[in-house]
């Protein structure tokens, strides 16, 4: 983690019990010694992270949220795994030092990981540094792409963190199914754009990798100074999957409008003047450096990010609206499918 990221003093639901979590830490990390100060880490977490700074170091607690919770959602046991399989590999990620699954000592379950010091940049623009950074930025977010879609999960003990099968189909008939369940109002455009993409799904190409699901600017730790990537963070969606789905995602997010809520894309922004590769450049990049000709269907992937955003916030405007965190929230949010679809009808219409 870093310090760019706003932190909060912890309060509320999200107190922890800091002595007896120090008491435990000392004796299940070497080193390690008391009291504890926490922060929590503000931001869309959907796992509480925190940083805690004690007299033997700064480490990063990640948990569970309190309460009841999904039984597959929130499984930080699958991030612990993923993060300490990758720890050998050529894929940047924070040291992972301890998995507590006890879940009365702080209210659920959680981990120990490393406090990464470095930069987090929410503008897809890069506002804060030269041409040269920028340029380099992009081109070694895509290296690390690329090698996460290298990793021989067999050999990291990864082969069965994910179904069997082909993944857009099950993708696709998950996020259909989750978006009917949250509907609120009938969208022409989401209707339109599922029937189509039912309609156009790939065959199964046999392709298979570790993919991250949310992989983005803003979930890489850089260097300090340097354009060089030291930590990938929140694997919370990561699964074994079709490569393509990574990259179709971070593309989309910077089709998306400059002034976005979290992290900005680069619709009609001077990429040349800023040293920022096209999408064109950046997937030729990433297909010489997989081995790849060329990509085939790719307004299908590119629409099917588009959809399974819109799924996402849907779902996230259906529980706004249920569990009275104010029907403004479930407004505003449910307000965002339709453009959101209307983007892959886009998509679709101009390069399918």
């Amino acid at each position: 983690m870093t310090e760019s990221n706003t932190l909060e003093e912890q309060s509320g639901i999200d107190q922890l019990p800091l002595e007896a979590l120090g008491q435990y830490l000392a004796d299940q990390l070497p080193g390690f010694s008391g009291p504890i100060r926490a922060t929590k880490f503000s931001g869309g977490q959907s796992n509480p992270t925190f940083r805690l700074e004690s007299p033997s170091g700064t480490y990063v607690l990640r948990r569970q949220p309190p309460g009841k919770l999904l039984k597959s959602a929130h499984a930080v046991d699958r991030e612990f795994r993923v993060l300490r399989a990758l720890a050998d590999t050529a894929v940047p990620v924070p040291q992972v030092l301890h998995l507590c699954e006890d879940r009365e000592l702080i209210g659920s379950m959680f981990y120990i990981m490393e406090y990464c010091e470095g930069r987090i940049f929410w503008d897809a623009a890069l506002p804060e540094v030269d041409n040269d950074q920028r340029s380099g930025i992009y081109e070694e977010m895509n290296r690390v792409l690329a090698a996460m879609h290298s990793v021989d999960i067999e050999a990291v003990g990864l082969a069965d963190y994910g179904k069997p099968g082909n993944y857009y189909q099950r993708q696709f008939d998950r996020w259909s199914s989750q978006y009917r369940a949250s509907e609120i109002d009938p969208i022409p455009a989401m209707d339109q754009l599922i029937e189509w993409l039912d309609g156009h799904l790939p065959g199964d190409d046999g392709r298979v990798a570790l993919v991250h699901g949310d992989y983005r600017l803003d979930n890489i730790v850089f260097h300090p100074e340097r354009p060089q990537a030291t930590a990938v963070l929140d694997w919370e969606l990561s699964t074994l999957g079709h490569p393509f789905a990574d990259l179709a995602y971070q593309c989309m997010q910077l089709r998306m409008p400059a002034s976005g809520e979290k992290m900005s894309g680069l619709m009609g922004v001077d990429r040349q003047a800023l040293g920022i590769p096209s999408e064109a450049e950046y997937v030729a990049r990433y297909c010489q450096r997989m081995g790849i000709e060329k990509i085939d269907n790719w307004a299908f992937y590119l629409a099917f990010s588009f959809f399974r955003l819109a799924a996402i916030i849907q779902g996230v405007a259906k529980r706004a609206q249920q569990g009275n965190a104010s029907s403004k929230n479930a407004a505003r949010m449910g307000a965002l499918v339709d453009p959101v679809a209307r983007f892959a009808l886009d998509v679709i219409e101009k390069e399918y």
